[in-house]
């Protein structure tokens, strides 16, 4: 243990800044943008990934299996408890006198070498998974709008995965860092408004002319036990994204202040079109709910066109800031920093970036079933990264300045949490079971 009373520093180099908390807080060092965000935008990366393309799958995959009661009850608890949650990790940004930049340095420091590792394991394994996803949302996306055109036609959603894949690795070639999404982030909010507006408005339509829906939850006991539990993976999924310290890094100062308001804006009313869009599909369909919601609503070819098309563009801006972490990695290692167009820095990202695109591609269209990789990542690595390790390293971090209730209510979310994390996985690792049982590989959803 340091003088701090962290585990070590695995960073790498640091230089020393002002700050007008701390005389000197250590930054390490990094080939990405630091320190050059306003709140306000930082709190529109989180609410991008908040109300990214998966929102258009909420309805069917938290609604139907939770039902009314519970999946709002639930929606709103999660809302809250993910607050609070990232609110533990934000403010230990700069513990110790050193900012913590990465989730695995937060941990590294606290803990050790080997937390170190873990938790970048599980970092990585949680933004592969949620890419993944993005991956097969773009491709639904394009495959929903081409058969508005082209019912019986020969393309089938493979060809559509491998669509998406290229198109988000020409925009992962030319945007080298977080930092550098600025314009794209008002694009992507753009994008957001038309398919949820169009969602919400095509709902309502068809919720009126359409007689009582059947809001039961389908399945036999067994199922819905499981179903349950799976959802209730995909409600802190929901909310989360397992770097929040990576994306802290690219705040101004005061960091912990700024991004606290980011915080409250991604909370408040960054989660309100996702929720309008959530409850308005489940009350259109009830339970026959399509994972995908412009999969389920009835209007002009045009409308739903222009929303699928905005729902794919969308999903390759969200990526983006997913796969961020593992480009800052590289880049860092590797040295790749200056002129975006400098031929050495396009060389690397074409064969690194798009290396790594092309896996994610093809783990895409080779298992592409998207709720089932909602309920795993929030499983495996959105349960450990955002309840469980949050609440542990702020009771260690802070431990002698809380009281002894405080110790025990953290505690107990670790427990709970904990619980939640290998019950979750056992009901995730079923459906994918159940499904893959269902459908072949490469399938055509």
């Amino acid at each position: 243990m340091d003088r701090n009373g962290g585990g070590g520093d695995f960073s790498g180099p640091t230089r020393k800044v002002h700050d007008e908390e701390n005389l000197a807080v250590a930054i390490p060092e990094t080939a990405h943008q630091i320190s050059s965000d306003s709140w306000f935008q930082v709190g529109f990366v989180l609410t991008t990934g908040i109300n990214s393309a998966y929102v258009l799958g909420y309805s069917g995959t938290i609604m139907v299996p939770l039902g009314w009661v519970p999946g709002v009850v639930g929606l709103i608890l999660a809302t809250a408890i993910s607050l609070y949650a990232n609110s533990l990790v934000a403010k230990l940004h700069e513990f110790g006198g050193k900012r913590h930049i990465r989730y695995r340095d937060l941990a590294g420091f606290i803990y050790g070498k080997r937390a170190y590792s873990v938790t970048w394991g599980l970092q990585y394994v949680n933004l592969f998974m949620i890419n993944t996803g993005y991956i097969i949302l773009a491709g639904q996306a394009l495959k929903a709008a081409y058969v508005l055109f082209d019912e019986d036609g020969p393309m089938k959603l493979p060809y559509f995965i491998a669509i998406a894949g290229v198109v988000c690795g020409l925009f992962a070639i030319s945007t080298p860092h977080l930092s550098a999404l600025r314009v794209w982030l008002g694009v992507s909010t753009v994008l957001s408004l038309i398919y949820i507006i169009v969602a919400f408005v095509l709902s309502i339509k068809d919720g009126v002319n359409t007689p009582a829906r059947d809001y039961s939850i389908p399945g036999t006991t067994t199922s819905k036990i499981f179903t349950t539990i799976g959802a209730s993976a995909n409600l802190v999924f929901a909310f989360n994204t397992g770097m929040l310290p990576e994306i802290q890094a690219t705040i101004k100062q005061p960091v912990v202040n700024n991004m606290m308001k980011a915080l409250y804006f991604q909370f408040t009313a960054g989660v309100l079109p996702m929720y309008a869009v959530t409850f308005i599909g489940y009350w259109a369909y009830g339970s026959s709910t399509s994972t995908y919601l412009l999969s389920s609503v009835n209007g002009p070819v045009w409308v739903k066109a222009m929303a699928n098309i905005a729902a794919f563009f969308q999903s390759v801006i969200a990526l983006h800031i997913f796969a961020s972490p593992m480009y800052e990695f590289l880049d860092t290692k590797y040295g790749i920093k200056g002129n975006r167009f400098a031929i050495r820095n396009l060389t690397f990202r074409l064969g690194v970036r798009g290396g790594y695109l092309t896996l994610n591609t093809l783990v895409s269209a080779l298992l592409p079933f998207l709720g089932d990789f909602m309920s795993l990542t929030g499983a495996i690595s959105t349960f450990p990264l955002t309840f469980i390790l949050a609440n542990h390293m702020y009771l260690v971090a802070k431990g002698s300045k809380l009281s002894s209730f405080q110790k025990l209510w953290h505690w107990l979310n670790v427990i709970f949490f904990g619980f939640m994390s290998l019950a979750a996985l056992v009901a995730a690792l079923r459906l994918i079971a159940v499904d893959s049982k269902t459908y072949h590989v490469f399938a055509d959803l």
